[in-house]
């Protein structure tokens, strides 16, 4: 198994034709459109899933691979507790090779303020019936083996898990095909089709599909796509940095982070490391246009956050990116199959030095890989879940602001029951796509 995120060169999986006609057409082929595919198969909707580029190629293949509940937003925490037990009959259908194991997750506080901003967020969680706790200095020394780092205590979590996404989410797409999901790679959607002012079909870069539904789960595209459907989405988007290190000693089984750092032991032997905060962010004219709707998080974030005055060519918000064209020619989709951002070399160099000062005996980390995903984000950093109501049978599923992966499972089960007209067991209020014009306050789900 090789620690590389799936890229353009990857080989194409899911090469047919798409057919002409179906239920439900899902646009994009991350954790999200490929579990709302498969659920959507179960209840025996004939569905259609459309990638631009390769299943799991842009943040799918490119997160930290964790599976956590801790730190949640506390509306998204239900269903990231169904998405646990999700992942865990996952694991009993699909065995070792999910990489899916429980070794718990640890928050790790240098100062009593991160202590209590642990407490705070735990405190609220208490009804949920989570299994976290706090940890003194003493128990996190017990947890960690071998650490120089000061840390006053820690935010733990046992049931917590991990999986290895680059290879979890094809084969969580197989389980979709074999449940009766038609999956096509290098398939961009170009359009919606309306009749009437609501779904009858999208437009493809291979033709029509006729559908009366449509879930757009494209990631770091949603928001050109809606634009050009004329529903304004405030999304941006953030690049993020991941390592992989050559196989190391084991100092922690599961997944861990300060405000320096953060590590995922992998099946290898190896760890995942990335920054616990710094991000780097492409200016361009949404930034702009949303400005308003990011500044609480931007003040929170300022000094995290490495600003560039221009995305590379045909990246969603670029300066040069078209936000209108023809369903009859190629689209910024076409253009950018798949997202493969540069790894920042000032924060691996950070990251590799907070991990060598914290573990001295292991020292600077050889690596074996790095790169780097562009992270969607909402202003409120919770994502959209909610049919549009101005175009009746479109769906939006975006926005999952780097929280994606874990709860891909229960998420996907979620929106295919939305899509269906179905109870979907979950006070969805707090994802509608109105929240950001209805005069609501925007409140910042927790940064933990």
């Amino acid at each position: 198994m090789m620690p590389f995120p799936i890229s353009e060169a990857t080989a194409l999986r899911h090469a047919d034709p798409a057919p002409k006609a179906c239920d439900v057409v899902v646009i994009g082929g991350g954790v999200i459109g490929v579990m709302t595919a498969w659920f959507l198969a179960e209840a025996g909707q004939r569905v259609v899933l459309c990638e631009k580029g390769r299943i799991a190629g842009e943040q799918s293949s490119r997160n930290w691979g964790w599976i956590r509940q801790q730190g949640r937003d506390y509306a998204e925490l239900p269903i990231m507790m169904e998405s646990l037990r999700i992942w865990q009959g996952l694991s009993q259908e699909f065995g070792p090779d999910l990489g899916f194991r429980q070794g718990g997750v640890l928050y790790l506080a240098r100062t009593e303020a991160e202590m209590a901003g642990f407490q705070d967020w735990l405190d609220g969680a208490r009804g949920f019936g989570v299994d976290t706790r706090m940890l003194d200095r003493a128990e996190v020394a017990q947890q960690v083996s071998g650490a120089a780092a000061p840390w006053t205590g820690a935010l733990f979590t046992p049931s917590d898990a991990r999986a290895e996404p680059w290879v979890a989410v094809p084969i969580l797409a197989q389980g979709a095909v074999a449940r009766g999901a038609v999956l096509v790679e290098n398939c961009a959607v170009r359009a919606l089709d309306l009749a009437g002012g609501r779904v009858s079909g999208v437009i493809t870069e291979q033709g029509r599909i006729a559908c009366d539904q449509v879930v757009l789960a494209g990631g770091a595209w949603s928001a050109l796509f809606a634009r050009a459907a004329e529903v304004n989405l405030p999304q941006l988007s953030v690049k993020a940095t991941v390592m992989a290190t050559m196989p190391l000693p084991e100092v922690f089984a599961g997944n861990a982070a300060d405000d320096r750092f953060a590590f995922r032991r992998r099946q290898d032997g190896g760890y995942s490391l990335a920054p616990g905060a710094a991000h780097d962010f492409y200016l361009g004219p949404d930034a702009f246009r949303h400005f308003g709707a990011y500044l609480p998080v931007l003040r929170k974030d300022f000094r995290a956050t490495r600003f560039h005055p221009k995305a590379p060519a045909d990246y969603p918000d670029g300066w040069g990116t078209p936000r209108h064209w023809s369903p009859d020619a190629i689209s910024p989709f076409e253009r950018q199959r798949v997202l493969n951002p540069a790894p920042s070399a000032r924060i691996m160099s950070e990251v590799c030095a907070a991990f060598a000062s914290a573990f001295p005996a292991i020292g600077t980390p050889p690596l074996r890989a790095a790169w780097a995903g562009m992270i969607d984000t909402m202003p409120d950093v919770v994502p959209v879940i909610d049919r549009v109501a101005s175009i009746p049978g479109f769906t939006i599923a975006t926005g999952l602001s780097g929280h994606g992966f874990g709860i891909g499972p229960g998420m996907g089960r979620v929106i295919a029951d939305l899509v269906l007209g179905r109870h979907t067991g979950h006070d969805l209020s707090r994802f509608r796509v109105s929240r950001f014009t209805d005069g609501s306050k925007i409140t910042l789900g927790p940064s933990l």
